[in-house]
């Protein structure tokens, strides 16, 4: 059996993996309200938080990369 090769994604291809980092950012953010919520971090806690804080932000300029018109689909 064959299959097509493409040199482009078609525009929707983007939904599934928007949906995709939206669920991942929703993920970090449950887990980050569940940190915020002690009154006290461990250290290893601490380094959770600003890991977490990194990924949502990642995350969230590769939704609104993809959202821009034209946006073409990466390979991550």
């Amino acid at each position: 059996m064959q299959t097509a090769k493409f040199t482009e994604l078609p525009e929707s291809a983007s939904i599934p993996s928007i949906y995709r980092l939206e669920q991942e950012h929703s993920l970090y953010a449950r887990r980050l309200e569940t940190l915020r919520a002690k009154l006290f971090l461990t250290e290893a806690e601490k380094m959770e938080e600003v890991r977490l804080k990194k990924l949502k932000l990642s995350l969230k300029d590769e939704m609104e990369r993809l959202r821009r018109p034209g946006a073409r689909v990466s390979e991550h």
